[in-house]
């Protein structure tokens, strides 16, 4: 492989291939972790705890131990860009290595020590049973986190593997890397807005298990970032990312009409004090409602101009049962209401610019750019983390939970909860009003 420079920008790839590049500020040349231990003697300071248990595990030579531990969270293997973006569907091209005595090494990682990504090459992601099928036949060694305090080797024979596919299968559950906070130790961004802007995407970190406050980004794997934004988002392609990661912190996702409603209320609020009857709310929605019409010339005599009023005004009895059951479980102050639901765009947002990071639709300016600015809608709307979050939650729940408060209510409560409790998640760790 070479890596030369050319009128301001690079190149990267074998000779002969065809040549993708990418603006000068972008290449580095951390391609793969070099992670170095303290030279006095003193304890590693890994950069989960994941890491810091294989790096005792390491120490002491259990190497079945330190197997199971890689089977229960898998690995991400590297994979030159050009080669994953060509790569049809139920390929997996590798990486691999020849060392000097003719053997060849395939290099895997877990998540806490992958690098800053890298515009040439990505990682994808593979459980430890996906990897006994998908290593190619040639490679002799699996050498997991090297040139880490944690590394370690492992043969690939056929016996080797099969004892991978057993372990995956004892224990690999997709479900126990889920809601859970993750906190990196080290290579966090210091405090302020980017550190700020991570921390409004907690809840969907919380949900998918990830770390929250990294910007070296690999996600599910390149591919799997790729599925994910297609799936859920309908984003094939940069242009895609670009236009709904502006209209995320622009909050125009969700319906407009939701701040509104709540916006009535706070005018009340304002006016005469906290305590507004409901039907008072409603009939200053539906005045505020014909008024804007007339001032704008919206026709109001039609069934279908009627209807939506009284859609709004449904929906102040919604926002009110919602609120008191949140105030049931906690997620409110015994007085509180939410003000706003533009957290649910949001934090969003945030998680979308690491999603888009991941696919490789976003560069890396782009992704800092778009936290630094939830940040600073995030610090516009609301004046606490726990005022963030129940926006987050009413927002959530108007998408999806009708009122059923089942698993779209509860699971989104969860987080609440656990964000609002473990020592260092977002929350208990970052000031809301310092980003």
């Amino acid at each position: 492989m070479i890596l030369r420079p050319e009128q301001g920008r690079y190149r990267y790839g074998t000779e002969g291939d065809p040549m993708q590049t990418a603006a000068e500020d972008e290449v580095h040349d951390e391609f793969f972790p070099f992670v170095t231990g303290p030279q006095d003697g003193s304890r590693w300071q890994a950069p989960t705890d994941l890491e810091q248990h294989l790096h005792r595990l390491a120490g002491t030579g259990n190497v079945y131990a330190y197997l199971r531990a890689v089977a229960i969270e898998g690995v991400y293997y590297p994979v030159r860009l050009d080669e994953a973006l060509a790569a049809d569907e139920g390929t997996y091209p590798m990486l691999t290595n020849e060392i000097p005595d003719g053997r060849t090494v395939a290099q895997v990682y877990t998540a806490g020590l992958l690098p800053r990504p890298h515009p040439y090459l990505v990682y994808e992601y593979a459980t430890l049973g996906a990897l006994a099928h998908i290593l190619p036949a040639g490679v002799d060694i699996l050498a997991v986190n090297v040139a880490t305090p944690c590394e370690q080797y492992f043969p690939t024979d056929d016996e080797e593997r099969d004892v991978w596919l057993d372990l995956h299968h004892e224990l690999f559950s997709s479900d126990e890397l889920m809601d859970r906070v993750v906190t990196r130790r080290t290579g966090a961004p210091p405090a302020g807005p980017l550190l700020h802007g991570l921390a409004c995407g907690a809840h969907l970190c919380f949900t998918n298990g990830d770390a929250w406050n990294t910007t070296h980004w690999h996600g599910m794997g390149h591919q799997g970032e790729r599925e994910r934004v297609a799936d859920s988002w309908g984003v094939h392609d940069r242009a895609d990312w670009l236009a709904i990661e502006e209209r995320l912190l622009e909050r125009e996702v969700s319906p407009w009409y939701w701040d509104f409603v709540l916006g009535a209320r706070t005018a009340l609020i304002a006016a005469q004090g906290p305590r507004v009857d409901a039907e008072q709310w409603r009939d200053c929605v539906e005045t505020t409602l014909r008024d804007q019409a007339a001032r704008t010339g919206t026709s109001t005599d039609d069934a279908e101009f009627d209807d939506f009023v009284a859609h709004l005004r449904a929906l102040v009895g919604k926002l009110l049962r919602y609120e008191s059951r949140f105030r049931a479980d906690g997620l409110l102050p015994p007085d509180g209401v939410v003000r706003s639901v533009a957290a649910w765009d949001i934090g969003r947002g945030s998680k979308m610019a690491r999603w888009g990071r991941g696919a490789r639709y976003a560069t890396e300016a782009e992704m800092h750019t778009a936290l630094e600015r939830a940040s600073v809608a995030a610090r516009a709307a609301y004046g606490s983390w726990e005022e963030f979050s129940a926006g987050y939650v009413l927002g959530r729940c108007l998408h999806f939970d009708e009122e059923e408060f089942g698993p779209w209510y509860t699971t989104v409560l969860d987080a609440h909860l656990a964000l609002a409790t473990t020592p260092d998640s977002p929350w208990r760790t970052v000031p809301f009003d310092a980003g």
